[in-house]
């Protein structure tokens, strides 16, 4: 008697460790002699990232602060999309970075193509932000996370509720 196993794909993006990064990031802001008199700040809205300078060689030097915090608190860069810089008020500049979360339909659909060209016995399902993979093997299932952690793909993956 064998059981379908299953496991979903997810793409989520930690915001309780991205507000430590951004804490991290404004004390060394604070402490840098190159940021003294600075109008530089970082501001979490929701799924994004409102980062505001002097200069576009200041938010440059902000947005390398805190790409290093990330790598170093392990979130990944992969789920951070950046905006172009615009103008603000204060002769000050902005960029806004959005936070990806969930796996948006292109890329489900490229995650669907390879798990389907794998040629393993599993099912994938699409179900809104996330997909469900089911396959009698537990061997299959972990094939399939392996090619998908090799994969090229434009955002970081997680695997949950695997059954």
């Amino acid at each position: 008697m064998s059981s379908e196993s299953s496991f979903d794909i997810v793409s989520k993006f930690d915001l309780n460790e991205m507000n430590n990064v951004i804490t991290q990031a404004e004390k060394e802001i604070e402490t840098r002699f190159d940021f003294k008199g600075s109008k530089s700040s970082l501001k979490l809205d929701k799924d994004a990232l409102v980062i505001i300078s002097d200069d576009e060689f200041k938010l440059n030097a902000v947005i390398d602060i805190l790409q290093s915090k990330m790598v170093k608190r392990g979130l990944t860069l992969k789920n951070v999309e950046y905006g172009k810089i615009e103008p603000a008020s204060l002769g000050t500049v902005r960029q806004k970075l959005t936070l990806k979360q969930g796996i948006d339909q292109d890329n489900a659909k490229k995650i669907n193509v390879l798990i389907r060209d794998s040629k393993l016995k599993v099912k994938s399902q699409i179900q809104g932000d996330q997909i469900r993979v089911t396959g009698k093997s537990k061997n299959d299932l972990q094939a399939i996370m392996q090619l998908l952690r090799k994969a090229e793909l434009s955002l970081d993956l997680q695997f949950t509720n695997a059954k």
